[in-house]
């Protein structure tokens, strides 16, 4: 008797209890996932450089820098101490401390994504590095939902950004060198969003699809609008069929950066498919710059792009109850420079959320 007690007390110290919830997430269709504890994006934050500030969607960023080197040595730490101040104000904003988040899951543009090692070193939370190049957002914020929504953890944060001048250095031609950029380039955003999702909030993650690789061949990393637009399709598509509901079921429909080119695209693939997009539909790229007063090309993109208008401009107006009922479809171009150089075709992927006003 006394081995069998000895026994269940050790059993019962490795036994993992969970923190909420009980039920299990469940799986539509073929790629859809359904949330059962409906978890909340408790607070969010939304950093922005000059530029974006000097765009249309300027007073919905808790926080801008005329600064673009935000006073630091280099446009890759400058990019880090974005999203340090992106998480400062999430935090802030929910009353929080780094103490109350048991996964922060964040990435960037930068090889082996180094801007969210650096920018977030002095939290001190445990960190799940994430790459989905700018559908990036979309990624961890899924991932988030998923910890919470088994009970693995309280409180996740989704954090992710960008800054254009680093991400010129990498993957075209650094600033000195003044080369022409073409009609079909889209402007990476300077900028950082974070949204920490938990149990309390005004909007709930519904549902959520990971997106598939998706390749057509397009090679010219200065039309990222054109090798992302396929995988917009694809997963929108595929969501809708997933779930039986249509486009006229939400009041917006939100791709990550395709830009006017991808935009374009996007509708074109999806008409053929008896999908008509067109009045539900908003691009991230296209919301957050004055094309006509900016000289931002195809729009705008970047990882901190979708991040900085889903954590400024929607989430603002959904918990506002401007929106109700959204699907956040945040668009990645999975390349590298190693891979551009070698003359590698550019796939796309992109990750579609459900987002409700509870």
């Amino acid at each position: 008797m006394a081995r069998e007690n000895t026994r269940a007390i050790f059993l019962g110290i490795l036994t993992p209890k969970k923190i909420f919830g009980g039920e299990k997430m469940q799986r539509i269709g073929k790629q859809t996932i359904e949330f059962t504890a409906k978890p909340k994006i408790e607070s969010h934050g939304a950093v922005a450089g000059k530029k974006e500030a000097e765009g249309p969607l300027s007073a919905d960023f808790d926080q801008t820098f005329q600064d673009t080197s935000l006073q630091t040595e280099s446009w890759e730490k400058a990019e880090a101490q974005l999203q340090k101040e992106a998480v400062s104000v999430a935090l802030a904003k929910g009353g929080l401390k780094p103490k109350d988040i048991d996964f922060i899951l964040a990435g960037d543009l930068l090889n082996q994504c180094i801007s969210s090692t650096f920018g977030l070193l002095d939290y001190n939370i445990p960190f799940l590095g994430q790459y989905g190049a700018c559908s990036t957002m979309a990624q961890t914020l899924f991932l988030a939902a998923v910890l919470v929504d088994s009970g693995a953890a309280h409180r996740a944060a989704a954090v992710t950004s960008s800054h254009f001048c680093s991400a010129e250095r990498q993957f075209r031609t650094p600033l000195e060198y003044g080369a022409q950029r073409t009609p079909t380039a889209q402007w990476t955003a300077t900028a950082s969003g974070c949204a920490i999702v938990g149990r309390a909030g005004r909007v709930e993650i519904v549902r959520g699809l990971a997106g598939k690789i998706v390749d057509l061949g397009v090679k010219d990393p200065a039309n990222m609008g054109a090798a992302m637009a396929p995988a917009a399709a694809d997963s929108i598509y595929q969501f809708l069929q997933d779930t039986h509901t249509a486009p006229s079921d939400y009041d917006c429909i939100y791709t990550g950066d395709l830009g006017q080119v991808g935009t374009d695209l996007l509708h074109q693939t999806l008409q053929q498919n008896n999908l008509d997009l067109t009045s539900r539909h908003q691009d991230c790229g296209l919301l957050l710059y004055d094309r006509t007063q900016q000289d931002v090309h195809a729009g705008g993109s970047g990882c901190g792009c979708s991040a900085s208008v889903l954590c400024g401009h929607i989430l603002s107006r959904m918990e506002a109850g401007g929106l109700g009922n959204i699907l956040f479809c945040a668009t990645g171009a999975l390349m590298s420079p190693t891979s551009s150089q070698q003359g590698e075709s550019i796939p796309g992927i992109c990750h579609v959320l459900h987002l409700r006003r509870s």
